[in-house]
């Protein structure tokens, strides 16, 4: 099993929820009003009235076929507009209860 943390411009949270969705994926947790900034020239996502824009996150954890499924999904979601901005990290799970 894989845990997928996929991190976006609150923009996108609708459009998150629906590419889980559509993958039949139905569980996962979500982050709201987190502030950062990308690795990859992004500008600050503060929050504030300087850099007003601001993330949000979700969690899920999958078996390892559907690993690629939602790394396609977010690539995509990010290309149409790489200004708003996305990002997905997969870390291996070991054990769960």
């Amino acid at each position: 099993m894989k845990a997928i943390f996929i991190v976006y411009n609150q923009a996108h949270t609708e459009k998150v929820e629906f590419l889980l969705n559509a993958l039949e994926i139905s569980g996962y947790t979500q982050w709201t009003d987190m502030s950062g900034r990308g690795s990859r020239g992004g500008v600050p996502h503060m929050g504030t009235h300087t850099w007003p824009e601001i993330n949000s996150a979700t969690l899920t954890v999958v078996d390892d076929d559907r690993v690629e499924a939602v790394l396609d999904a977010v690539r995509k979601m990010d290309e149409v507009n790489k200004d708003v901005g996305a990002r997905a990290f997969v870390w291996d799970i070991t054990a769960s209860v």
